[in-house]
């Protein structure tokens, strides 16, 4: 599924940009070139392109703009007439068009439509009916679209894909994509010429780097040319390794491929960093936007069933949620169709809409009107996706304006859709209070798409708690994992590994704490979120191995004790820090802003490939397949003390991402010898020499040294078998 939402991350990079606009005129490839505006009235003339299924390019378009009511128009009838539809302009505006001069413009056509539903696009005046330059639009147009390959074959080094998609002329989608990552100098490589060889161009990685290509297993990836490089200035796509002129794989280049130019070579300057919160993780219910000149644009993803719709949109106060007066965008997909919906709705009573009271559609409220249009309507393994755009500003009196330079209250909700396509009474709501900051430097809050189910970054980068004040709950599991809990007498040193690895599926992390989990977790001393029971008074050690590597958040988990069940602290509002209390690992900077203090190298846990989680009946049998790799440098250490007044239960966290941790538990003395009693005491071995590779065997349980750990404890529950 991973690349799946990798794609249509990149769908929403070219949807969001593509209603942004720029005066450069660029050279070259524009698209299938449809012909020339003719010039009939107030100097209008241009060039116009299909650069995709529903996007429109004019090269050198002019117009004096002194008409009162002209707008960019389509429609399908057979020339152009008042019965066509408004095309908004370049920055999403369905103002009268003002003055144009020699100026490349790019469009989107509204509500869904696509080439085959026009027959026109002119400059045409609707106060005076008049068509100012127009252009007809073949039957038959052959449009760019995304374009498949051939697959990477495999020659060395493990290399392999499914077959790879050019999606624009300058980027690649490289599904499935594997690689052993033990070349000392792979890259992805392309040139000129029958086959891969030393005169060539390295091609940045999925996340624009020139190092040498790492590991990958069946990743699903993105890479783009690089400058105005092309894929018709190239003949092949290669993995190569340049220390040793080594070819590992490549695939040939079809000549006169028919996609889409990239947004750079329509002088498009395109927003690469989208942000994105999650509403409720229990639905991946997710909205995504990026400002774009005067308006905004949306996307709404979530798990929801054929029949619901996702309701997205500023409160009706902002300094609180509240449903009454609030503006809210409400989209819904027909599965059976195809066809998605997406309008702008007035909140005036918790009512149905009658006589525009109610929850309304602004086209049903007197002097308002439907300001939202819809961009793109998707279903993927289940996931809804739905893009639209709407002003920043309030058009009318039912809208209320998005601000774009501080925090604002917003609500949401899902619920059915009827049979007359109007909404229903919602089944599930925002609580509590809600803020997003839509002008803030763009930041991606929600589980990484590209790295979805891998070990190394989880599904997101950080959580901002912006969501519902009641934490989301996951489904649990018909046979959850039992991780036995660390006990308060074990270990006799205080001294606890954190490091990083996966949640184990729905047998782990969703099911032993109720909560989602995003593909990562805390684990400790060798345990999947293990509860620790600690004693007041006595000092703790964590040796945190979370890793330190902000510039890729996926790498970079500082560890902090609080009261909060959630984390993720950096990314919490004032407010929200108001109401908890962090008791380790959170310090100040010399402007009083909060910083993490409990960091250090990466070592993490890593799956097999090839033994999913879900085949495990326990945390043992799972834990024996996994592997610890850690990189170079040192681990961070926190100390904490609890006391009298930490609460009887806190929680490590991550300091930034939401659910990475669990509890721990704080009494006030330790009963040894009722524990010592038990038969479930654990048996405490010495680590190995640390030239010897294993330890001997105990019963019919192998212990495997574990490195970076001082010792392993051999646990035996119910049945239970682990090291730790």
């Amino acid at each position: 599924m991973g690349w799946m939402w990798s794609y249509y991350k990149h769908c929403l990079c070219l949807t969001a940009v593509a209603v942004l606009s720029t005066v450069v005129e660029g050279q070259g490839y524009f698209g299938t070139r449809i012909g020339r505006l003719s010039e009939l009235q107030h100097q209008v003339k241009g060039e116009v392109y299909a650069v995709d299924s529903r996007t429109i390019h004019i090269k050198g378009f002019s117009y004096d703009g002194t008409a009162p009511d002209a707008f960019f128009y389509a429609g399908s009838s057979g020339r152009p007439s008042e019965s066509g539809f408004i095309i908004p302009d370049e920055n999403g505006g369905v103002k009268p068009l003002g003055r144009y001069r020699n100026q490349a413009v790019t469009l989107t056509l509204p509500d869904g439509k696509t080439f085959k539903d026009i027959r026109w696009f002119s400059v045409w005046c609707r106060a005076f009916t008049i068509d100012f330059g127009s252009i007809t639009i073949p039957t038959n147009l052959d449009y760019p679209r995304p374009q498949k390959i051939d697959a990477l074959p495999t020659l060395e080094h493990g290399v392999s894909s499914d077959r790879i998609v050019v999606v624009d002329a300058q980027t690649f989608l490289i599904p499935n994509f594997s690689y052993d990552g033990a070349a000392p100098d792979g890259h992805f490589w392309v040139g000129k010429g029958t086959a891969p060889g030393p005169k060539g161009t390295v091609v940045p990685d999925e996340n624009g780097s020139e190092e040498p290509l790492k590991r990958y297993s069946s990743k699903t990836i993105v890479i783009t040319l690089p400058g105005d490089l092309t894929v018709f200035d190239i003949d092949f796509l290669s993995v190569w390794c340049k220390a040793f002129s080594a070819n590992f794989g490549h695939v040939r280049i079809p000549k006169s491929l028919n996609v889409p130019p990239s947004l750079k070579m329509l002088g498009v300057a395109p927003q690469t960093k989208l942000n994105c919160e999650v509403l409720w993780d229990d639905l991946a219910f997710e909205v995504r936007w990026a400002v774009a000149g005067e308006s905004i644009v949306m996307q709404l993803v979530g798990r929801i069933t054929d029949g619901q719709y996702m309701a997205f949109g500023p409160s009706g106060a902002i300094s609180r949620s509240v449903m009454i007066g609030g503006d809210v965008v409400v989209a819904w997909l027909d599965q059976a169709t195809g066809r998605g919906e997406a309008k702008d709705y007035a909140l005036t009573a918790k009512a149905q809409c009658q006589g525009g009271r109610g929850a309304c559609p602004d086209d049903k409220v007197q002097g308002s009107n439907n300001n939202v249009r819809l961009l793109n309507a998707a279903l993927i393994n289940d996931f809804t996706m739905l893009t639209f755009q709407r002003p920043l500003r309030g058009v009318d009196a039912s809208d209320v304006g998005i601000l774009t330079n501080g925090s604002q209250a917003v609500i949401w909700a899902i619920g059915p859709v009827n049979s007359q396509g109007d909404t229903s009474y919602h089944t599930l709501r925002s609580r509590g209070d809600m803020f997003v900051d839509f002008g803030r430097t763009p930041r991606w809050n929600c589980p990484l798409p590209e790295e979805q189910g891998s070990n190394t970054g989880g599904p997101g980068p950080v959580a901002q708690s912006s969501g519902p004040s009641a934490p989301p709950t996951a489904k649990p599991a018909s046979n959850p994992w039992f991780i036995p809990p660390i006990p308060c007498y074990e270990p006799e040193d205080g001294v606890f590994y954190a490091q990083i690895g996966p949640t184990g599926g729905d047998n782990g992390y969703n099911s032993i704490t109720g909560h989602v989990g995003w593909g990562i977790a805390w684990y400790i001393n060798g345990l999947l979120i293990p509860e620790i029971n600690v004693v007041r008074g006595k000092t703790y050690t964590f040796v945190i191995e979370g890793g330190f590597d902000p510039e890729h958040p996926a790498r970079y988990h500082p560890f902090y004790i609080t009261d909060d069940r959630e984390g993720g602290y950096e990314f919490k509002t004032p407010a929200e820090r108001s109401r908890i209390r962090v008791f380790a690992g959170v310090g100040q900077d010399r402007d009083g802003s909060p910083v993490p203090t409990a960091y250090g190298r990466l070592c993490e846990w890593v799956e097999d490939p090839n033994q999913p989680s879900g085949a495990f009946e326990s945390f043992g049998a799972y834990q024996r397949t996994l592997q610890l790799n850690c990189q170079e440098g040192q681990p961070g250490i926190l100390q904490w003390t609890p006391d009298s007044n930490t609460p009887d239960t806190v929680f490590y966290q991550c300091y930034t991402h939401r659910f990475l941790g669990w509890k721990i538990n704080v009494v006030d003395q330790c009963n040894e010898q009722i524990a010592a009693g038990s038969e479930n005491r654990p048996t405490v071995v010495s680590a190995p020499d640390p030239a010897s590779e294993r330890i001997p065997d105990f019963g019919d349980i192998e212990i495997q040294a574990v490195p970076g750990l001082r010792r392993v404890r051999l646990t035996t529950f119910r049945g239970y078998d682990a090291f730790s």
